[in-house]
């Protein structure tokens, strides 16, 4: 998963409850890294075909729903940029603006094809798939599977930015997660707010998380490329985080709708927000939040409230 984990469980088989958990995770990690030359991931990618498990195929299910409803922000296909760039290697430098117009012509997962009956998934020629913007989500939503068939009184997960609470804090109060502060916003805290949730994912995504200096330009570069135009999403917003029982639609929603930007993720929330809230911060510090989230979420910047049209 490429990011520190922590994994907290209470109950009487707590102990047992965070092994499976963990296993999951590790079993989870081993079928999908790109980074994994044995993974399912991998060998689709290198022949362009192949079976998907019963895993892969749920999160490609969601990836390729997503892709139609944010109207491309979120792709799956952009794998062969997040190479050119070497966030896959950590080989990072700027690509040549003709190899981005090049790979650009196979960032499209609608040439996906995919038999549900054969669970068989083809490529286009020259494209890549990569489950990293849903696969934390994912995982995390699998966790919380397993506190539940372990009857768990209470627990949580943190995959670094994203956070799933099972339950309430053992004193049967709300779990309250922080928010990181982007590194571009002044100000004395570190946080940009706190979110109070039971049995939800708190799932973030910034340009602050990955990122590189071009030592030529001194420009920085993040890893959320925008798969419109190739390059790292400037869309006026710097966080966004996503609330909601899906953890693997709140892991794709974060990155989908930092792409998009602060009107086009409102627009977004009124047509599809029965099944999620959101914390936005743009460039120039102010927070906005969706109105369900009112009475459950402080902050110290300037905020405001989205509200249902």
């Amino acid at each position: 998963m490429d990011t520190y984990m922590t994994l907290t469980g209470y109950g009487e088989n707590c102990e047992e409850a965070v092994s499976a958990a963990i296993e999951e995770i590790e079993r989870l990690d081993e079928l999908l890294s790109v980074g994994k030359e044995n993974s399912e991931i991998s060998a689709i990618n290198t022949n362009g075909n192949g079976k998907v498990s019963e895993d892969t195929e749920i999160m490609l299910k969601e990836s390729l729903s997503l892709y139609e409803t944010t109207e491309g922000a979120f792709d799956i296909t952009v794998y062969p940029l997040m190479e050119a760039w070497g966030f896959t290697s950590d080989d990072f430098h700027v690509p040549e603006s003709g190899e981005i117009e090049a790979i650009l012509k196979t960032v499209d997962s609608s040439a996906i094809k995919y038999d549900p009956a054969s669970k068989t998934i083809e490529l286009d020629d020259g494209q890549g798939v990569d489950f990293g913007g849903i696969a934390k989500g994912y995982a995390s939503g699998r966790v919380m599977e397993i506190f539940e068939q372990y009857d768990l009184t209470s627990g949580m997960v943190s995959l670094g930015g994203n956070v799933h609470c099972y339950s309430t804090k053992t004193d049967g109060s709300l779990w309250r997660v922080g928010i990181v502060k982007p590194d571009s916003v002044e100000s004395d805290t570190d946080i940009l707010g706190v979110v109070s949730v039971k049995d939800k994912a708190v799932i973030t995504s910034g340009g602050y998380e990955r990122f590189f200096e071009d030592e030529e330009t001194g420009k920085t570069y993040h890893h959320i490329l925008d798969p419109e135009t190739g390059y790292p999403a400037e869309s006026g917003l710097i966080s966004v985080t996503i609330v909601s029982e899906n953890g693997m639609l709140a892991d794709g929603l974060s990155t989908s709708l930092f792409i998009m930007g602060l009107e086009k993720a409102e627009n977004y929330w009124q047509q599809y927000g029965d099944t999620f809230e959101m914390i936005l911060m743009d460039e120039n510090g102010t927070v906005y939040i969706t109105e369900g989230l009112k009475q459950n979420f402080s902050t110290e910047f300037p905020l405001s409230v989205i509200r249902r049209e």
